[in-house]
């Protein structure tokens, strides 16, 4: 029979989710299932920030191109690196249920994050998060930080990084919960969109695949990521803007917050609304926060990235 192909980034995390998308695939199908890996743009440029470079479409885009070829079926994503809007003629055929969406702190002397000293440096990868940490503590020292989970890890060690913040579900999924300090609340930093969440893409156009994917596909996380996404692609966003939104589950409602700020945390427009519909109460949301001043800050960041990648 032929093998399902499911394509993955190259990294210890993205084999590992991958892996667990296949043991579910393999329980409902026959047919055998194999991973195709794949070393990104995003994967390969280490030396700048995502901002400045194009943004996290980087992590996806020679594995979308080569599900379009017709070379693998399948693909899997964290969804907090999928874009707000697809390739033509691809879908999101599946939405894992979702692990712990929150931000955490890994300490290297295991301080809290509220007891470090003024001047500490903090390792963080992400403009949404330094926008957020410079307003819970002006007075640390956020440092740029790429690489994968075990590359930021082993830069904690080997430099003068006092911590460094990251999503808490890699490390749930690879078995290092135990280096966690402790937890940021979604309201001390709101997730990124879709954190926790995976995403399996696929051809729209390909019925089996996605009668397949229900073994994987969680309704309830899929239509808070829905909300979540529908917020972004509003906003027109990507992690070259600190930006963010968590929705959840309440009383058969959805109810969701979002923010967008400017990069040193100074502007900071923050809202929550509910609904019922996912797509309407995200771009509501979003629409709010336009009016709020969020299409002046986003404008300004658009231009000071566009002049960075210029230089």
């Amino acid at each position: 029979m032929q093998p399902i192909r499911i394509g993955s980034r190259r990294s210890e995390l993205a084999l590992c989710q991958t892996r667990w998308v296949m043991e579910r695939l393999q329980g409902a199908t026959e047919r055998p299932v194999e991973i195709r890996t794949f070393v990104t743009k995003g994967d390969r440029i280490l030396d700048v920030t995502l901002a400045k470079v194009g943004g996290k479409g980087l992590f996806v885009k020679e594995i979308e191109e080569e599900m379009l070829k017709g070379g693998i079926d399948l693909a899997v994503h964290s969804m907090k690196d999928v874009p707000a809007r697809l390739p033509a003629g691809l879908c999101l055929g599946a939405v894992s249920r979702r692990e712990d969406p929150r931000d955490c702190w890994i300490s290297k002397h295991g301080i809290p994050f509220s007891q470090l000293p003024s001047g500490a440096k903090v390792g963080t990868s992400s403009l949404r998060r330094q926008a957020q940490l410079r307003r819970l503590r002006p007075d640390v020292e956020v440092v740029p930080l790429r690489g994968n989970l075990g590359t930021r890890l082993r830069k904690l060690e080997e430099t003068d990084l006092d911590g460094i913040v990251l999503a808490a579900a890699g490390l749930h999924r690879l078995g290092w919960g135990e280096k966690i300090t402790e937890y940021f609340s979604p309201e001390q930093l709101l997730p990124a969109v879709g954190q926790g969440a995976l995403g399996v893409e696929c051809r729209e156009d390909d019925e089996t695949m996605l009668a397949l994917l229900q073994a994987v596909h969680d309704d309830e996380t899929a239509q808070c990521v829905q909300a979540e996404r529908a917020f972004l692609r509003r906003l027109d966003g990507s992690c070259q803007v600190p930006l963010g939104a968590y929705a959840r589950r309440v009383e058969g409602r959805i109810v969701i917050s979002g923010f967008v700020a400017a990069p040193d945390g100074q502007r900071f427009l923050h809202v929550t609304r509910c609904g019922e519909d996912p797509e309407d109460v995200g771009t509501s949301l979003a629409e709010e926060l336009l009016a709020a001043g969020a299409e002046d800050i986003l404008r300004r960041v658009a231009a000071e990235n566009e002049g960075a990648r210029r230089l």
